[in-house]
C-alpha cells in the first residue's frame, strides 16, 4: 500500500508539470462535438427546475467567487477546468478556511446526478457547509454536455467502467492533481456520488483503492451490470440480472450506501447490489450485521445496517430510506433531486469517510507539493 501512495503522489506530480507545460502552449481548436443517444438513461423525467447557488437560501454554505485575492488561509470557492489525455472537465473546488500551512486536509470527490451539474449538487447535498465545520476540502467534477448530452456519468459504457480509461482516468487524474496543489492528506480522499455519479464513484472506489479510502453510493449501481444505454435502463427498473462485477481479492474501501424503498428511477436492488459486492470483495458476505431503526428529524423512516468483521471495523453500511423516491435525503428544498425530509446523508457519509481513513499515509512536504492549476 505504501508502494501504491507514493506512486500516486509521484503520477500527480506528472500530472501537474503537464498541465503547467500545456499552460504556456497556444489553445487549439475545439473537436466537433459528439452525438449521443437522446434516450441513453438519464434519471428521472421531467426533473423539478433546478436553481443556481445565487440567492440568499442556497448561498448558505456556498461561498462566492471575490473579485479580489483570497486570504491565504481563507474559504474559497474556485471554478476551475482540468484536461487528460483530451477529456477536459470543467469543476468546482470548495476549500475551506485553513488554521495552519502545514496541516493536511480530507477531500471529497462529489459526482452530480443525470441534468445536474456542479453548483446545483453542491447546493442539494449541502456539503459544502458539513466540509467547512469539518475542514474537509470537496471537489465537484462536472461533466460535459459532449461527454453525454444529458450531463450523466457514463457508467454503462465498458471504455468508463475500467481503470486507466475513459472518465475514470480524467477523474482520478483531476483527484490527485487538486490533491498535490492543495495539501490534501493522501490517506483521506473519498469519493461519493447521485445516481450515475454514484454509479462512477463506485466504479472509481473499485478501480482506484489506492487513491479512494471510502466509497459513498446514494441511489446508484452496481459496476458492470450494464454494457450499453439500453442495457442500462433494465437495470435502472429492475436491478442488476448478471452478477456486479466483483474485484479481485485485495485492497477494496469501506462502502456506504443510501437507497429509498420508494425509487422509482433506480430499483433498490441496485444499491443492495453494491453492498453485496463490496463485502463480496471483502470475503465478508457474513460479516456480522447491526440494524437500526430510526426516523429524520422530520419523521421519516430508515432502517440502517452496519457489517463488521470479526475485530469490530465497520465494512459497509446501508440505509433504506423507507418511502423515499430518487433523491439526495436531507438536501436543499430549493435543489434538484433532493429530498429534505429524509436523513441527512450528507452528514452520515462524511462521519462514515472521516472514521475509515486508509491504514497508512506518505505525508508529502510542503516545498514538494505543485502549485495550483485553477484556470
Amino acid at each position: 500500500m505504501k508502494y501504491l501512495l507514493r506512486q500516486a503522489w509521484v503520477q500527480a506530480g506528472k500530472w501537474v508539470r503537464k498541465i503547467q507545460r500545456q499552460a504556456k502552449k497556444p489553445a487549439k481548436s475545439r473537436a466537433p462535438k459528439l452525438r449521443q443517444p437522446t434516450d441513453a438513461p438519464a434519471g428521472p423525467p421531467n426533473p423539478p427546475s433546478r436553481l443556481a447557488p445565487s440567492g440568499a437560501a442556497l448561498a448558505k454554505g456556498l461561498p462566492r467567487n471575490s473579485a479580489t485575492a483570497p486570504a491565504r488561509h481563507a474559504e474559497q470557492w474556485i471554478d476551475g477546468k482540468f484536461t487528460h489525455r483530451g477529456r477536459t472537465l470543467a469543476y468546482k473546488l470548495y476549500l475551506p478556511p485553513k488554521k495552519t500551512s502545514e496541516a493536511l486536509r480530507p477531500m471529497v470527490v462529489m459526482l452530480h446526478g443525470c441534468r445536474q451539474d456542479a453548483a446545483d449538487f453542491a447546493a442539494g447535498t449541502r456539503m459544502n457547509a458539513q466540509a467547512r465545520a469539518s475542514g474537509v476540502v470537496a471537489l465537484y467534477p462536472e461533466q460535459s454536455r459532449r461527454g453525454n448530452l444529458q450531463k450523466c456519468w457514463n457508467w454503462f459504457n465498458p471504455l468508463h467502467q475500467q481503470r486507466g480509461r475513459g472518465e475514470p482516468a480524467v477523474l482520478v487524474a483531476l483527484t490527485l492533481s487538486i490533491a498535490a496543489s492543495h495539501q490534501v492528506d493522501m490517506s483521506r480522499i473519498f469519493v461519493a456520488g447521485l445516481s450515475a455519479g454514484g454509479a462512477m464513484a463506485n466504479i472509481l472506489g473499485i478501480g482506484y483503492p489506492e487513491v479512494f479510502a471510502a466509497i459513498g453510493v446514494h441511489s446508484g449501481l452496481p459496476k458492470g451490470c450494464a454494457t450499453d444505454w439500453v442495457s442500462a435502463l433494465t437495470v435502472m427498473r429492475m436491478g442488476c440480472l448478471l452478477p456486479a462485477a466483483t474485484p479481485a481479492a485485495g485492497p477494496f474501501p469501506p462502502t456506504i450506501v443510501f437507497h429509498g424503498d420508494a425509487d422509482n428511477t433506480v430499483h433498490i436492488n441496485n444499491g443492495i447490489a453494491v453492498i453485496t459486492a463490496a463485502l463480496a470483495a471483502r470475503g465478508a458476505q457474513s460479516a456480522e450485521a447491526r440494524w437500526v431503526e430510526g426516523q429524520s428529524a422530520q419523521g421519516q423512516g430508515y432502517s440502517q445496517t452496519i457489517y463488521q468483521d470479526s475485530a469490530g471495523r465497520t465494512l459497509a453500511e446501508f440505509w433504506q430510506l423507507h418511502g423515499a423516491g430518487h433523491a439526495w435525503s436531507g438536501g436543499h428544498p430549493d435543489a434538484s433531486y433532493t429530498n429534505p425530509a429524509g436523513v441527512d446523508a450528507t452528514a452520515q457519509m462524511l462521519r462514515f469517510f472521516l472514521e475509515n481513513p486508509m491504514s497508512c499515509a506518505i505525508p508529502v512536504p510542503e516545498q514538494e507539493q505543485p502549485a495550483a492549476h485553477v484556470s
